[in-house]
């Protein structure tokens, strides 16, 4: 074990109450591609830009683009949770993690087995009807042909939180009681460039701040450790 990894397991030791923060990094060990990376989506061409195909107001006049889009680039058939899901999970069971805080919207925190998972963007694992609110799962919206509608006529769309949209106010609320609470925050596979999910790290007020990303973020500067390295690499090395 390299000195970074002893000393994060040092503090994960000494730590009870630890929140974790991720980002799109985290699922790209499970083959989901990061949208603001060199390979991800936003640098990928399309007929129209993925940040407009994935506002509310090109959803709610250009559905069936949108459902284009989604069906292509969103749905990952087959993904599986990695070593950063798994290890957030038995740590959860072993009483150390308190919350699981994530930008993204697979559902892997809770395939792997994680119960206290927020969600600030949402889940593509289930969909409402606009008009009636009836719920449908992502089987059901992935295999409609075109636009799927609800036995009612109204467009079904995926629990996602799109551009234009506001983050739930529970889930937000929830999030920042967990951060302020916690002694340990590591944050992992995030950039922190979206906000206002980005911000909620700064409600963080204990003992250690830890930084595990590929690439620098804004917050290196005030953590205590940082690891520039994938986060499935460095929870793989722990116990």
């Amino acid at each position: 074990m390299d000195d970074k990894t002893a000393r994060l397991q040092e503090m994960i030791d000494e730590s009870s109450r630890i929140v974790f923060f991720g980002g799109a990094g985290v699922s790209t060990e499970s083959g989901i591609p990061d949208f603001r990376s060199v390979d991800g989506l936003y640098n990928q061409k399309y007929r129209y830009p993925p940040e407009q195909i994935l506002s509310h107001s090109f959803f709610a006049y250009n559905p069936e683009e949108f459902y284009r889009f989604y069906r292509d680039k969103l749905i990952v058939t087959g993904a599986k949770p990695n070593a950063a899901h798994l290890y957030l999970a038995r740590l959860e069971e072993r009483g150390k993690l308190r919350a699981v805080v994530t930008q993204n919207i697979d559902g892997l925190h809770q395939a792997a087995g994680s119960k206290n998972v927020l969600e600030l963007h949402g889940t593509l694992l289930s969909n409402t009807c606009v008009r009636c609110g009836k719920h449908y799962d992502a089987d059901f919206v992935q295999k409609a042909q075109g636009v799927p509608r609800c036995s009612c006529g109204g467009i079904v769309r995926p629990d996602i939180v799109l551009y234009e949209e506001s983050l739930d106010e529970d889930v937000l609320t929830r999030a920042v009681t967990e951060i302020s609470r916690a002694d340990m925050l590591i944050i992992g596979g995030t950039s922190l460039a979206v906000y206002p999910a980005a911000g909620l790290v700064h409600y963080f007020r204990g003992r250690h701040l830890v930084l595990i990303n590929k690439s620098p973020t804004d917050m290196d500067g005030a953590a205590e450790l940082v690891i520039g390295e994938k986060i499935g690499e460095v929870f793989s090395r722990l116990h």
